[in-house]
């Protein structure tokens, strides 16, 4: 059962950590319009892609998933 609760508690984190994110996210100016995000705007039509902010999102989920695997063992 002690497994258990160290998968408890790390999803309780991490979603907490989750949250105060989403929660913050609009007061983040640099998120979202780093160089390397794609915006294209042709009259009517915009196509946004954030590719960078992808990216950094990716390598910080990598690393929380890396040291909770971490804590487990």
């Amino acid at each position: 059962m002690a497994g258990l609760g160290k998968i408890f508690l790390i999803l309780g984190i991490t979603l907490i950590v989750a949250g105060i994110l989403l929660i913050s996210f609009h007061k983040m100016p640099f998120i979202g319009k780093l160089p390397g995000d794609i915006l294209i705007r042709k009259g009517n039509f915009t196509f946004y892609f954030p590719m960078v902010t992808s990216i950094i999102i990716s390598i910080f989920l990598t690393l929380i998933f890396f040291l909770s695997s971490k804590l487990r063992h």
